[in-house]
């Protein structure tokens, strides 16, 4: 009976956090009770539990992809003439100090349509500094995007963590300078050595609707692998879009709860 009891309590163990990886949530606004999302009762765990038996209801298929960091002298032209050869929008989460050193390829993104996010000014480890710093990264940031000439609403309303490192203490620093934090559905990892095959096959494989896919601007294994994934995504009846046409078609409980799916083979 010992071992029965023991068994279950593992297995529900490993059923709550399946439940809290599915609560984590992927754009938390300005006025957003940070903690209920980052940290859910066990009341919420269960009812997400709960949930999982009965069928999903349908989401839009809509997908936005973002790009983190940079711009980079070589390889942002390179990702700009590809997402126009697509005809892709895209969201940029730009640093503040590389776009102070690059400011053409910085404007080149928003005369291109590309949206601009903020990304801090020199890509720390948010999680390490107190929220008066955390503060600090996304002002100077937001003003170094201005100077170079970027004239956009989500350079001082919406910003992403850099490493995806972030706290409660840190969301909460991001909201009182009035930003929205937006995290993602999804995350190949694309930072590290990656092939074009391998990022391919970890996004159609663990695709959502919505989706906010977290990618990096810095890598030519991710310019490679676009062709594919606009096409598996296209083929199976996505749209692409920029995160703020994301958050003005879905409601952010759907974009926080998305229908998780693999695409079909093309």
């Amino acid at each position: 009976m010992a071992c029965l009891v023991a068994a279950g309590g593992l297995l529900f163990a490993k059923l709550l956090k399946h439940a809290r990886a599915q609560l984590r949530p992927a754009y938390i606004a300005v006025h957003d009770d940070a903690r209920a999302m980052l940290e859910p009762s066990l009341a919420r765990q269960i009812a997400r539990l709960a949930a999982d038996l009965h069928p999903h209801p349908d989401r839009p298929r809509l997908i936005a992809l973002t790009f983190d960091d940079g711009p980079y002298p070589l390889e942002t032209p390179l990702l700009l003439e590809q997402l126009r050869a697509l005809r892709v929008p895209a969201t940029f989460l730009l640093i503040g100090r590389d776009a102070q050193q690059f400011p053409g390829l910085a404007r080149e993104i928003a005369r291109g349509g590309g949206e601009i996010d903020n990304h801090t000014y020199s890509h720390p480890d948010l999680d390490r500094l107190s929220p008066a710093q955390v503060e600090r990264e996304l002002e100077e940031g937001a003003a170094a995007l201005e100077r170079v000439g970027i004239d956009q609403a989500g350079v001082r309303t919406r910003m992403r963590p850099p490493h995806g490192r972030y706290t409660l203490a840190t969301v909460r620093a991001a909201q009182r300078a009035g930003y929205a934090v937006v995290l993602w559905t999804d995350d190949p990892g694309d930072w590290r050595t990656l092939t074009p095959q391998a990022i391919v096959a970890h996004v159609v494989a663990r695709a959502t609707a919505p989706e906010i896919l977290l990618l990096h601007s810095g890598k030519l294994a991710t310019i490679e692998a676009l062709p594919q994934i606009v096409r598996r995504f296209r083929t199976d009846g996505y749209r692409f879009v920029t995160v703020s046409a994301l958050l003005r078609a879905v409601p952010e409980a759907e974009l926080n709860d998305p229908l998780r799916r693999a695409l079909p083979e093309s």
